[in-house]
């Protein structure tokens, strides 16, 4: 007989938390420091070895190490101060924005990473308004401020006024950007001051100085760091956990992921701050208990993760109960049982077996048959979670292997990569697989798309624009009327959607308008588009 679990006393133990920020801000070398800090690697990945750098442990696809950019959403686990970290470094590019979302729609918290030098750039502003607008608690960590960069003070007064979040101050920076020398906490006055290690592969050392050394010893820039302070003060910028986990203010913290100044103190801030898991709203709206039988959701598919083996992996929030491996699980949209026996843990492209998880967790569930982004599964009386929404596709291309004789590989690829939602795969109802549009947020997906079919399913294809401007959802109804329209091309999404493809959008504005009655249904995904 299994021992007794307290599943919230566990799930109380738990942070999932995502990182998400600009490409080049710094989100996936933060992403290795956590794990240096937490003890989960004794070097940082993101260093550099013989001039070559050292692929980071969350960037595990070859076209990841070869662009040095995130493209896919990564998993890691990992203990600190006994809790436990669910972690998802997530894609920074905007035509990744999709995957970022789905990785959203499975955190309690978030950490938004900012360039000290540019600060939110509008490729990224729609993710971080997604994060206010789902309401998510965010902390702000202003990055790279051993490099030359803005006044922090102007960065507080864009974070408000663009995304709408009160930031509330909890480091501030001793020396200017490119002169950093330590941070004041605020809550309590200590003054921490950094010191660098060798290319910034080890912890680096702080040391608590008073306010009269501090005062001696750093001179202008302790003066002018106390100046900042006491405006912050005067407009009373001091942490409230209220209106942070109501996602209305986020507490910002100031440091350099490279240099290590400031992560330890980041690290912390997702302990004390940031929110275990807490009740998850069924389709009906009502908050689904902790302590309810076990229950989790679909928000990634991966395949090929592993080379040598070729599996595919779906991954599954944890909502209520425990979790163990081999139980009993049922697909809610199908009805169908879903193998339990291979469930892993992730750290990366690494995996362990796992024997138990509770709320909170992210489970990978190896080769689980049938299984798709947004599907419940439970055990006990049934139950479904809402899905995850997608986003509209902007740019649409035809999709072609370069070889005949690799039709078959071509094929699987397809459906591979459309259940992953790398892209979108739309297909002509009485023509299958023949001659399908490819839709996505941006043009890289379809860089990826045409890398992973040559290198993984060894069908190198040809990929081309399609003259296609807009996409709208439709019916069967309506599905007669659109196809006697020219420039209008009637296909079937993955999922078993209907979609019309316009070659021109004023002439969807102009249908739109004079013919109201037909289903012509914008791909919402959260947000405004």
């Amino acid at each position: 007989m299994s021992e007794v679990v307290d599943v919230r006393a566990e799930a109380a133990r738990r942070r999932t938390i995502a990182i998400i920020s600009h490409p080049d801000a710094g989100k996936t070398t933060l992403t290795e420091k956590f794990l240096l800090y937490a003890g989960a690697i004794q070097e940082a990945g993101a260093v550099h070895a013989r001039g070559d750098r050292r692929g980071a442990t969350s960037d595990w696809m070859e076209l990841e190490r070869q662009r040095g950019i995130s493209i896919s959403s990564a998993v890691l686990q990992f203990p600190y101060r006994d809790h436990v970290f669910n972690l998802l470094d997530t894609p920074g590019h905007r035509d990744f924005s999709e995957d970022t979302y789905r990785v959203l729609a499975a955190v309690d918290a978030v950490i938004m990473v900012l360039d000290t030098a540019k600060g939110i750039e509008s490729q990224t502003l729609k993710l971080f308004q997604v994060c206010r607008t789902r309401r998510l608690p965010v902390v702000t960590f202003f990055n790279k401020y051993d490099r030359a960069g803005r006044d922090p003070l102007e960065l507080l007064d864009e974070v408000e006024e663009q995304i709408g979040l009160r930031p509330t101050p909890v480091t501030w920076p001793v020396g200017i950007p490119g002169d950093f020398r330590g941070v004041i906490d605020r809550r309590n006055g200590d003054y921490i001051r950094f010191t660098r290690t060798a290319r910034g592969a080890s912890l680096a050392p702080e040391e608590f100085v008073s306010r009269e050394q501090a005062a001696a010893e750093e001179g202008d820039a302790w003066k002018v760091a106390l100046d900042g302070c006491g405006l912050l003060d005067a407009i009373g910028a001091d942490v409230d956990e209220p209106s942070f986990l109501a996602g209305e203010s986020t507490p910002v913290y100031v440091g350099s992921a490279l240099t290590n100044f400031g992560v330890r103190m980041l690290l912390d801030a997702v302990v004390d701050y940031a929110p275990p898991p807490s009740p998850r709203l069924d389709v009906d709206g009502e908050g689904r208990p902790i302590d309810s039988p076990f229950a989790a959701f679909v928000f990634k598919v991966q395949a090929n993760m592993d080379p040598n083996h070729r599996d595919r992996l779906a991954f599954a929030r944890v909502c209520s109960g425990e979790f163990e491996r081999s139980m009993d699980v049922t697909n809610t949209r199908t009805g169908k049982p879903v193998g339990t026996k291979y469930a892993t843990t992730a750290f990366g492209a690494e995996r362990e077996t796992i024997e138990r998880a509770y709320p909170g967790d992210i489970i990978g569930l190896v080769n689980a048959a049938g299984l798709q982004i947004g599907d419940t599964l439970y055990a006990g009386p049934r139950v479904e979670f809402p899905g995850v929404p997608r986003f509209e596709p902007e740019v649409f291309a035809t999709a072609r292997p370069v070889d005949t004789g690799k039709y078959k590989q071509f094929r699987k690829g397809l459906s591979q990569l459309d259940e992953e939602g790398v892209v979108q795969v739309l297909r002509d109802p009485d023509m299958g697989d023949a001659d399908p549009i490819l839709a996505a947020v941006g043009q890289l997906q379809f860089e990826v798309f045409a890398h992973r079919l040559e290198h993984e399913f060894n069908a190198p294809s040809r990929i081309e624009p399609a003259g296609y401007q807009a996409i709208r959802l439709t019916d069967e109804e309506s599905v007669e009327r659109l196809r006697r329209i020219g420039g209008i091309r009637i296909l079937k999404r993955g999922d078993g959607e209907l979609v019309a493809l316009f070659e021109n959008r004023y002439r969807l504005q102009r249908l739109m308008s004079d013919e109201p009655e037909l289903t012509l249904r914008p791909i919402l995904a959260g947000v405004e588009n």
